[in-house]
């Protein structure tokens, strides 16, 4: 069964699942309620801490839902098109872990930088796609977001800041601690900064680039946010089989950390609103651990039941599911009815599978589209080099430039 790895944040997470909502009153404001958030953070090298409570409406809260929904049903329908082989190769879902990105997302601007691992469809929703380009993406057709170039592993969307899912394991932390040195670089004078973040999982925190990249981060007052997504296994390995220090918020030593619980997206939203303004107001990076859970395997080739029991994924869905704290917390707050709710759900079922059949009317591009955007020419617009001759394995289908 799962163990965290602190006797007292397990208990106070569950105090704080069982009463969060009870602690739910009125504000002067008619349209807001305050919810209490104790139990959610953990401190390391730094005085300060986010607010132990937070300020929601209806409004914000149903959003909240409606996405996170969204993600839920985008990763199940995943699940399935990859058993029926529409997709194939690697794939790795986020189902579990939806508090994560949502409560990240609504804690950033738009002109933050994210890059994140090879589980990155949501991050891709949310920043520039939709639910048919994911998924068109995945299929491998044209209206998928990297071109069907990119396939479950590497979305990315420049335009709205999100440099990619990294198909190498911790690859992504070195390249967003640069995307944070341009962002203290192109800075204002006298103005906050927008920071960077890099997620990644509990397997790839004890890697030496992540090391080196923090001491980097750390010389130069870098605004720079290492997220470690703790969801208990690195692949099919436990955090307590596989490092021999799973307080992972502590391993920046000087540098500060937080420990999140990740399955409730308002204490995501409040505690990384937190970060945000500690690491964009110049005072350097800071180490964030959400502590959450995901429901498949590590990929789609994982079962996920090799390692840890039937037993362990139910507990964790019937008493921490982030979708259901949630619907559960606007109904204590007045906010929905259980109809309502289950009104929206029945929605978004249909609308993620009209995205579905939306992804899958877009043609398979040519073979010589292939060839596009190997070599840009410019480092903005899309003028592109094109090479004299590019040797595919079949040396006779070898691309050649036309004279």
């Amino acid at each position: 069964m799962l163990s965290f790895a602190r006797t007292s944040i397990a208990a106070a997470r569950k105090a704080s699942s069982s009463n969060i909502t009870s602690f739910a009153k009125r504000t002067l404001s008619s349209d807001l309620k305050t919810f209490d958030l104790t139990g959610s953070f953990e401190m390391h090298a730094i005085d300060t801490a986010p607010n132990d409570s937070i300020e929601m409406s209806k409004e914000e809260m149903l959003e909240h839902f409606k996405l996170m929904y969204t993600m839920r049903r985008m990763e199940i329908t995943c699940d399935n098109e990859y058993k029926a082989r529409n997709i194939r190769g690697f794939c790795h879902l986020y189902d579990g872990q939806e508090a994560v990105a949502a409560g990240i997302q609504s804690a950033f601007d738009p002109e933050d930088s994210w890059i994140t691992s090879y589980r990155c469809h949501v991050i891709a929703l949310m920043r520039g796609g939709s639910v048919s380009s994911v998924l068109a993406e995945l299929f491998g057709n044209t209206g998928g977001l990297s071109k069907a170039k990119g396939g479950s592993m590497h979305f990315y969307s420049k335009e709205h800041n999100f440099f990619g899912g990294q198909g190498i394991v911790g690859a992504q932390v070195p390249v967003g601690t640069g995307l944070a040195f341009a962002n203290k670089y192109n800075a204002k004078p006298g103005e906050k900064m927008n920071v960077a973040i890099a997620c990644y999982g509990d397997g790839a925190a004890n890697q030496g680039q992540v090391w080196e990249s923090a001491n980097m981060a750390s010389l130069w007052k870098l605004p720079m946010i290492y997220c470690i997504e703790n969801n208990q296994y690195g692949m099919g390995t436990s955090i307590d089989r596989h490092s021999s220090h799973s307080d992972y918020y502590k391993m920046g030593n000087h540098i500060p950390g937080i420990r999140i619980d990740g399955m409730n997206v308002l204490a995501v939203k409040e505690g990384m609103r937190f970060v945000k303004e500690y690491c964009g107001s110049g005072n350097g990076p800071m180490y964030v651990e959400m502590m959450t859970y995901r429901y498949h395997g590590h990929s789609m080739s994982d079962p996920g039941t090799t390692y840890r029991n039937r037993e362990e994924i139910a507990q964790t869905r019937s008493t921490r599911d982030p979708l259901e704290f949630i619907k559960k917390t606007m109904v204590d707050a007045g906010y929905a009815e259980p109809e309502e709710l289950k009104a929206i759900e029945k929605k978004i079922r249909k609308d993620v599978q009209s995205e579905v059949l939306k992804a899958k009317e877009f043609p398979k591009p040519k073979l010589e589209e292939l060839f596009d955007y190997v070599y840009a020419a410019e480092l903005n617009g899309e003028k592109q080099e094109i090479q004299d001759f590019i040797r595919m394995p079949d040396y006779a289908k070898s691309f050649k430039k036309p004279l």
